[in-house]
């Protein structure tokens, strides 16, 4: 008989990338009512990152790197450790996006776009993952795009590095799943965050009318769902759309 997971630990600790503000921080929020201890991790906004962290009531830490650097990856890790405790839950939320028809795309953008987006989450998940083994318990919450399935023109390397994280997702949960580690991925629909509020209004307006709910979602309703990837014991490698319905049109 397999054995069962050891359980969710009794004062769990969560690192998000990317939570200095939008969907990260509205995770990392989520969590924390959740009665975790959250690793609020930037980039370049220090500033936001202690926003999202002052509206936290659990201990937090506030780290900073560039995930896409091993080095940066492995310093932003040790922090968290050293100030909260092993990493029970990760969610790879951290991303950049530069789009442009591959014929015009700068290569220098093009690479960074995946060096951020899927190694990046390589670096955190290869950090995060030995512990999670150990003590038989571990979450990897991975956010993707309905770009990974969905054609949109001047995206090839956002939707070339969402892609690549579902495959890395699905593979893992595969060599994890045995260890009572689960490995998903989130497709959130679209959002206006700082990442997506510079598209001109033309763009939005076509991706709202596409969208069956007709409208955007709120980054707080869609981060609600990071409780059931926390709580679900018996799902794993699965990408799961909360999209007001897109991936189905």
């Amino acid at each position: 008989m397999s054995a069962q997971p050891a359980g969710r630990p009794e004062r769990p600790v969560a690192l998000v990338t990317g939570a200095s503000s939008g969907f990260g921080r509205s995770i990392a929020v989520e969590l924390d009512g959740l009665g975790f201890r959250v690793g609020v991790h930037y980039r370049s906004s220090e500033t936001g990152a202690k926003e999202t962290a002052t509206s936290l009531s659990n201990d937090s830490a506030v780290v900073g790197g560039d995930v896409s650097s091993w080095d940066d990856a492995f310093r932003v890790h040790a922090e968290v450790v050293e100030q909260l405790g092993p990493v029970d839950v990760l969610v790879n939320n951290g991303g950049v996006r530069h789009d442009s028809l591959m014929a015009m795309q700068n290569p220098e953008e093009w690479r960074s776009v995946i060096d951020t987006n899927l190694v990046g989450a390589f670096h955190l998940s290869r950090l995060c993952l030995p512990s999670m083994l150990t003590r038989r318990w571990g979450r990897i919450v991975n956010v993707v795009s309905p770009s990974a399935i969905v054609a949109t023109p001047g995206q090839t390397a956002y939707a070339a590095s969402k892609a690549g994280l579902v495959g890395m997702t699905r593979t893992l949960a595969a060599e994890c799943a045995a260890r009572g580690v689960t490995v998903n991925a989130l497709s959130p629909g679209f959002m206006i965050t700082g990442m997506t509020e510079s598209l001109p209004d033309k763009v939005k307006e076509g991706i709202r009318t596409k969208c069956p709910m007709r409208r955007f979602g709120t980054t707080e309703e869609i981060a609600r769902s990071i409780g059931f990837f926390v709580d679900t014991d018996y799902m794993t490698g699965q990408v799961v759309s909360i999209d007001g319905g897109v991936s189905i049109t």
